[in-house]
C-alpha cells in the first residue's frame, strides 16, 4: 500500500521547483563526472579579454575596423569558418560599418539575438539582426540566445534550427542538425576547456601562435572577459553552468557556443526520459523499496535503502553517460524513501504503541519506578524461562467464604467490597518494588527479584506484608464510619518464603503469564494458609526469616514438615521491628519462647502451660497463636 501511494503521489511533487532544482543539481553533479572526450575540439575560441583589451588600447566597443582586420587575418591563417558571438545591430561611423561589411563574406556567422518581452496579452519575442550591409556581404546571421532555467544555470540546447553553433556547421560544410526539444547540453569541460587565442595574438598570428593555429578550423570570437572593463559594458558575457557546482567559476559565452557547437556535431547532448518512462521508474521505485520493506525495518533495511538510492544514481550516471538520455533520480529516489520512511514511521508507531501497551501492562503488575527502568534499558526484561532466587508472597483474605454467603444476593456489593481491598494490598506491593503474579479470587500473589533484580527483596516482602496489615485496619476503620456496626471487618494471612524458583513466560501458546513455578512458590502458599492455623498474620519461610533477622524481632513459630525434605523446617513470625528489639517485654519473649517450643516437644505438660501463660502476656499481639498453643500444651498426657 505505501508503495502504491509513493508511486502515485510522488509524480505531483515534480511540479514543485524545489524538486525540479533538485533534479538539475543532479544533472550538474553527474554529467560533470567523466565527460566524453574528443579527439579533436569542434572549434578554436578567440577571447576578447583583459589582455586584448590592454594591448588594442580602446574602450569596448572597439572600431568595426578592428574586427576587419580581424576576419581578414583569421582568413589567411585559414580559418574554414569565423563566427562573432557579438551582435553588429546598431550603426556606427559610415567608413567603420563599410570596412567591416568589405571584409565580410560567406565564411562569416555574425550573431542575432531573439529578445522575449512579457506584455499583459501575451509573450512577445523579437529578432535583433546584425545590420542589412553585412548580411548583404555575404555574412549568415545565427541566433545566439539562450534560454536560463530558472535558477539562472544554462543547461538546455537552443531551440532554433539556425542556431550561431547550427549556423557555423552549415556554413563549414557539415550537417545542422537541430535539437530535439528539451535536449540537455553535455559540457565538455570547465571554463577555457578550449583551444583560446587572445584577440590581439589572433590579429597578428604569425608573431605569437603556432603555425596552422587556425587553420581548417571554425573559430568563434567572443567575450571572455573576467569582469567589467567599464560601467557602460554591463556584465561580462559569462554563465553559470554544470561545472559551476564544481569549479565555482562561469563560462564564457562564447565558450558555451563551442559546447553547443560539438553537441550538435558530435550528437552529445542529452535527452530526457519521456513522462511514461519516468512514471515507470517512479512505480519502480516505490515497489523496489516495498519489496525490501516486506518484514519491517532492520539494520538490513537501511543498506536496502543505501542499495536503491545508488542503483538509481549510478543507473542515471550511466545512461547519461553510454546512451545519452537523461533519467534523474531524484523521483524514484524520493518514491523508495517515502516507502522506507513509511514502513519506519508504521514500525515505529506500531513500537510506541507495543512499548506504551507494554508499560500500561506491567504498571498493573510492578512499581511505576520499575516500569520506568525496564523502558529505559528493556534488556533487563528476560522473558522466558531462568533459574533466580525470589521471594514469593501470598496474601488471603480470612473469612471471604463467609462473606460471601452473606452477600450472596448482592454481587455488586462483595465486588465493590472485594476491590477496594485488593487495591491497597496491591499498591503495598508495587510501593515495595514486587511484581504481582495474580489474583486468585480473593488472594494476591506476588514476587520479588524479577524481573529485575533486588538485592534486599525478602526485606521488601516483609514491609510489603506490615503495610497490608496497615492496610486492612485503614480499611476496616473506613467500612465501620461508613455502614456503622454492620460493616464488615476484614482480616489477612499472609505468607511468605525465599528461595530458588523458575520465573518466566509459563501457558499455552494462545495464552501465557510471566509468572514463577516451584517448591519455594508451593511453600510459600501453605505458609499463607498456616497463618490462620497458628493465628497469626504474617508466616515467615527458614530462608526468608533468616534474611530479616536483623530487621525484625521474630520467633519461631513450629517445625513444619516440607516436601521432598526428611527434616521439619521452622516457620516464623514478624512480633516487632528490629528497633524495639531493647524492650524488656521483647527481649524476654526471645529468651523464652525456644524453651517453651522444646517444653512442648518434651512432653512438659505443666511447664508448657506456665509458659504460654508467661509469653502471652510478654506479647498480647500474639495472643491469637498463644491460645492455640495453650490448647496443643494442655492436650500432652499428664
Amino acid at each position: 500500500m505505501a508503495g502504491i501511494v509513493a508511486a502515485l503521489l510522488v509524480p505531483f511533487v515534480f511540479f514543485f521547483s524545489p524538486m525540479r532544482l533538485i533534479e538539475a543539481r543532479l544533472y550538474d553533479l553527474l554529467s560533470v563526472v567523466s565527460p566524453p572526450a574528443l579527439e579533436e575540439w569542434g572549434a578554436v575560441v578567440v577571447a576578447i579579454d583583459e589582455p586584448s583589451i590592454g594591448e588594442v588600447g580602446q574602450r569596448w566597443p572597439w572600431p568595426r575596423q578592428i574586427h576587419a582586420k580581424l576576419v581578414e587575418s583569421l582568413r589567411a591563417a585559414g580559418a574554414k569558418t569565423i563566427v562573432f558571438d557579438i551582435v553588429f545591430a546598431d550603426p556606427s561611423t559610415e567608413e567603420a560599418d563599410a570596412a567591416l561589411a568589405k571584409a565580410l563574406g560567406p565564411d562569416v556567422v555574425l550573431a542575432a539575438d531573439d529578445v522575449t518581452t512579457l506584455l499583459s496579452q501575451g509573450v512577445q519575442v523579437t529578432r535583433v539582426s546584425p545590420l542589412d550591409a553585412f548580411l548583404d556581404a555575404g555574412a549568415a546571421a545565427g541566433v545566439a540566445s539562450v534560454d536560463l532555467d530558472g535558477d539562472a544555470y544554462l543547461r538546455r540546447m537552443p531551440r532554433m534550427r539556425d542556431s550561431l553553433a547550427g549556423e557555423a556547421l552549415r556554413l563549414s560544410g557539415e550537417p545542422r542538425p537541430a535539437a530535439p526539444e528539451g535536449a540537455l547540453i553535455q559540457y565538455l569541460g570547465p571554463a577555457y576547456t578550449y583551444p583560446r587565442a587572445s584577440y590581439y595574438q589572433a590579429l597578428d598570428p604569425a608573431n605569437f601562435l603556432p603555425p596552422g593555429f587556425f587553420r581548417d578550423r571554425i573559430v568563434l570570437v567572443g567575450l571572455s572577459l573576467k569582469q567589467a572593463t567599464s560601467a557602460d559594458i554591463g556584465t561580462p558575457d559569462a554563465f553559470p553552468t554544470p561545472y559551476t557546482v564544481t569549479e565555482n567559476t562561469l563560462t564564457p559565452g562564447v565558450e558555451v557556443q563551442a559546447n553547443i557547437l560539438d553537441n550538435l556535431r558530435h550528437g552529445l547532448y542529452v535527452l530526457p526520459v519521456p513522462p511514461l518512462a519516468m512514471a515507470v521508474l517512479v512505480v519502480a521505485g516505490a515497489f523496489l523499496a516495498a519489496a525490501f520493506s516486506t518484514h519491517g525495518v532492520t539494520w538490513r533495511t537501511g543498506l536496502a535503502a543505501l542499495f536503491v538510492l545508488g542503483f538509481f544514481i549510478v543507473g542515471a550516471w550511466a545512461l547519461l553517460r553510454f546512451e545519452r538520455v537523461w533519467a534523474p533520480p531524484a523521483l524514484p529516489v524520493a518514491a523508495a524513501l517515502a516507502v522506507f520512511g513509511t514502513r519506519f514511521g508504521l514500525d515505529y508507531a506500531r513500537e510506541r504503541h507495543l512499548r506504551r501497551t507494554v508499560s500500561e501492562a506491567f504498571s498493573r503488575y510492578l512499581s511505576p519506578e520499575l516500569v520506568a527502568r525496564l523502558a529505559r534499558d528493556p534488556s533487563a526484561l528476560k522473558l522466558g524461562g531462568e533459574r533466580r532466587n525470589l521471594t514469593i508472597l501470598f496474601c488471603d483474605v480470612r473469612g471471604f467464604t463467609t462473606l460471601s454467603e452473606k452477600l450472596k444476593d448482592e454481587p455488586e456489593r462483595l465486588t465493590t467490597l472485594i476491590n477496594r481491598l485488593l487495591d491497597p494490598l496491591s499498591e503495598a506491593v508495587l510501593a515495595e518494588g514486587g511484581t504481582i503474579d495474580k489474583y486468585i479470587g480473593d488472594c494476591v500473589m506476588a514476587f520479588w527479584n524479577a524481573p529485575l533484580p533486588s538485592p534486599d527483596h525478602p526485606l521488601r516482602a516483609a514491609r510489603a506484608a506490615m503495610r497490608m496489615l496497615e492496610a486492612v485496619k485503614t480499611l476496616n476503620a473506613e467500612l465501620r464510619q461508613e455502614q456503622g456496626e454492620d460493616a464488615p471487618v476484614f482480616a489477612i494471612g499472609v505468607g511468605i518464603n525465599t528461595g530458588d524458583c523458575v520465573v518466566g513466560n509459563v501457558g499455552s501458546r494462545w495464552r501465557y503469564d510471566y509468572s514463577v513455578l516451584g517448591d519455594t512458590v508451593n511453600l510459600a502458599s501453605r505458609l499463607e494458609s498456616l497463618s490462620k492455623e497458628y493465628g497469626v498474620s504474617i508466616v515467615l519461610g527458614p530462608a526468608t526469616a533468616q534474611a530479616l533477622q536483623e530487621h525484625f524481632v521474630l520467633i519461631e513459630l513450629d517445625r513444619i514438615a516440607v516436601k521432598g525434605r526428611t527434616e521439619k523446617s521452622a516457620i516464623f513470625t514478624i512480633v516487632a521491628p528490629a528497633d524495639q528489639r531493647r524492650d524488656p517485654a521483647l527481649a524476654e519473649l526471645a529468651e523464652l519462647h525456644p524453651t517453651l517450643l522444646d517444653t512442648i516437644g518434651a512432653g512438659k505438660r505443666v511447664e508448657a502451660l506456665e509458659l504460654v501463660r508467661h509469653c502471652q502476656t510478654l506479647a498480647p499481639s500474639l495472643s491469637n497463636y498463644y491460645r492455640k498453643l495453650m490448647v496443643k500444651a494442655a492436650s500432652i498426657p499428664e
